[in-house]
């Protein structure tokens, strides 16, 4: 089954607990505290992998979570950490949030995509003991993993793309000139799934050329399989617009290439601009005269012509080595660049919910939405750290810890961010 979107759920693991801890040994006095770290959570990691061509094992399994981070011990052991979640996708893979369509990463090479990180382990009491509090009791929960609900939609890694009206040859051209072998009939649809196939121009040299079925009137649209397919022309270099010149079947070669072309159009502006190359098939069923007033009216138009017979590789040659040669004039294969994720302006904001507990004079405030603000927090910056302090003012932090009786100078610890209190 050819499946090319899929919507899954995904979450990093959330960081393990610090640990309470006391050192406890014969002839060592007064030991002090030893609670270790908590772990730090698996991340979300998406892998290219060249065997696989659909995404339909995500029909089936739709969440996905990374390991957590164990939880710190005593004698300052830090907590195991949790491993990595890796998920395997075709490539050309792209991801895109589902909720608002933001593109999060394009898996489309040989490096690993670290796409959601998980939290770090909470600090254990080790690290909160000072001259005046020489036995602290308490340690940091760990952070949360990040999640998310993403879209995954498979975009055909491929330099040059077959279009045309079902049953012109397609699947007939690409099957010669490559080692692919698709299924040809003579009739409409045969091809129901993108087929690619690599064509070799000698030692080193090489393009991957992808059969896109189904497109119809309509096809821009929704109509037929073609919108189903369309993206998988996305990131094609050049298009290859295969004609039946002889209109063997009652359409005339000309208005279906404006057909399509105006599919694509409508589908896509910037894939209406991509170079393109018009490829007659079936012209043993036509006279000469004739075939020489298509190449002079689509010449015209600014198209190289190429009339061919694919069903015996009559003139494939000629077009495989004229489109390798302008592949060598473009750049490579489109990759998507990563959309950053939109800065809310939390200082507008109404109240958000949070928590803060004291414990052993330091206020502890856990709110899992400062999270993305602590991310972007600079220490060494005063302009961030105003920033920071506008949004504790207009969550009601800084309300709630005056009314839990902080003074100036106390501890107040938000997460990762230590800091002493300043009326």
């Amino acid at each position: 089954m050819f499946v090319d979107i899929a919507k899954i759920f995904l979450k990093a693991g959330d960081g393990g607990n610090g640990a309470v801890s006391f050192h406890r040994e014969k002839y060592v006095a007064a030991g002090g505290p030893d609670g270790g770290d908590g772990g730090r959570g698996g991340n979300i990691v998406l892998q290219a992998d060249s065997n696989l061509s659909t995404l339909a094992d995500f029909r089936y399994k739709r969440k996905y979570l990374a390991p957590n981070g164990a939880n710190g011990g005593g004698n300052r052991c830090t907590g195991k950490r949790g491993e990595d979640l890796v998920i395997r996708v075709p490539k050309g893979t792209l991801v895109k949030d589902a909720e608002t369509g933001r593109i999060m990463a394009d898996v489309s090479g040989e490096e690993p995509v670290v796409l959601l990180k998980g939290g770090n382990g909470g600090w254990g009491n080790q690290h909160f003991a000072t001259s005046t509090r020489q036995v602290p009791k308490f340690a940091k929960s760990g952070v949360p993993g990040q999640s998310a609900e993403v879209v995954l939609e498979l975009k055909l890694l491929a330099d040059v793309g077959l279009v045309g009206f079902p049953n012109v040859g397609k699947s007939t051209l690409v099957s010669v000139v490559s080692e692919a072998k698709p299924k040809i009939a003579n009739y409409h649809f045969t091809t129901l799934t993108p087929v690619l196939g690599v064509v070799s121009m000698g030692e080193g040299s090489s393009f991957v050329m992808a059969d896109i079925p189904g497109l119809i009137e309509g096809a821009g649209t929704g109509a037929g399989l073609g919108h189903e397919f369309l993206r998988h022309v996305d990131r094609c270099r050049i298009l290859l617009h295969v004609l039946d010149i002889s209109g063997s079947e009652g359409r005339d070669p000309i208005e279906d290439f404006e057909q399509i072309n105006t599919e694509l159009k409508t589908f896509s502006e910037e894939l209406s601009t991509r170079p393109m190359i018009v490829v007659a098939n079936k012209c043993d069923l036509i006279e000469e005269e004739k075939i020489e007033e298509y190449r002079t009216y689509f010449e015209g138009k600014g198209y190289a012509f190429f009339p061919i017979m694919a069903a015996i590789a009559e003139g494939t040659k000629e077009l495989i080595q004229h489109t390798a040669a302008e592949l060598h004039k473009l750049p490579p294969i489109k990759v998507y660049e990563v959309e950053p994720e939109p800065i809310e302006d939390f200082t507008k904001e109404a109240k958000r919910d949070f928590t803060l507990r004291v414990q052993q004079g330091v206020f502890i405030i856990e709110a899992p939405w400062l999270l993305k603000i602590l991310d972007d927090v600079n220490p060494d910056d005063y302009e961030s750290l105003q920033y920071f302090q506008r949004v504790l003012q207009s969550s009601g932090i800084i309300s709630a810890l005056e009314k839990a009786g902080v003074e100036e100078g106390d501890t107040v610890s938000v997460y990762d961010i230590e800091f002493e209190y300043v009326r």
